[in-house]
């Protein structure tokens, strides 16, 4: 490896640290700040995301991974009616726990694996559909986390990312954009006592493709189909794409 490509890796590692440390510190408060922060918004686009998914999820057949799962949210709301497998990951073990007391309490199957979304322990083509809610803007590397979860898809599968995006409706972008900088870092730090962690959160969207450049790099990855729509003017985007 170049020296070029050594800082690279080391970099990204470094940024999953203190990702993984991060989260790992909000665990317990995570779920709580979550739905108060986002008027339980974040509820209606995770059902979303299980509608998108509404036919495989109805096959007994089929196999879903949840990447990113965190506290288990997607992964119960894919779970519930569902005939096919569902599967939880996330490199985060303190917010595996919550999901695991979740699910439990729903009385779910649902296995968890903790596993790093840019290196899963998955062979090839292992899953019908694949899912990551406000996690891939997580990843040291977009487009690497793209291609590893195309990698794990079954030929046409389908990917869902659910996502903070840039609003597009004018009055709506501004208020948010004031919300997310000085109203939510606030909120956050109080109840979580971790101000940092809900100051990484604006800038970690700021610093994600927005909608049309998200396409872009899915398409130059390799799905095909590739479509999103926003949510909520767009402080969300749902974005699928499809292997070949």
């Amino acid at each position: 490896m170049s020296t070029a490509g050594t800082s690279r890796a080391f970099r990204e590692a470094e940024h999953s640290r203190a990702v993984r440390e991060m989260f790992g510190g909000i665990a317990s408060r995570y779920d709580l700040l979550n739905h108060l922060l986002s008027l339980n918004i974040d509820k209606g686009w995770r059902r979303k995301v299980a509608k998108e998914l509404r036919t495989i999820l109805d096959n007994a057949e089929a196999a879903v991974l949840d990447v990113a799962c965190g506290t288990g949210d997607l992964s119960l709301e894919l779970a519930s009616g569902a005939k096919a497998s569902i599967t939880g990951t996330d490199f985060c073990r303190p917010m595996l726990e919550f999901a695991k007391t979740k699910i439990d309490a729903a009385d779910l199957t649902i296995p968890l694996v903790e596993a790093d979304a840019m290196e899963l322990p998955f062979p090839s083509e292992s899953f019908d559909a694949v899912t990551i809610a406000f996690g891939l803007r997580n990843l040291p590397n977009v487009e690497n986390g793209l291609a590893e979860l195309l990698r794990i898809l079954r030929p046409k599968g389908k990917l869902v990312v659910l996502e903070f995006s840039q609003p597009v409706i004018p009055g709506i972008r501004e208020a948010f954009n004031l919300y997310f900088t000085r109203v939510l870092p606030r909120i956050g730090g109080l109840v979580s006592g971790s101000r940092c962690a809900y100051e990484y959160l604006p800038d970690s969207v700021r610093g994600f493709p927005p909608q049309k450049e998200l396409a872009a790099m899915m398409q130059k990855i390799g799905f095909s189909n590739v479509q999103y729509r926003n949510l909520t003017g767009g402080i969300a985007a749902l974005h699928t794409g499809e292997s070949s």
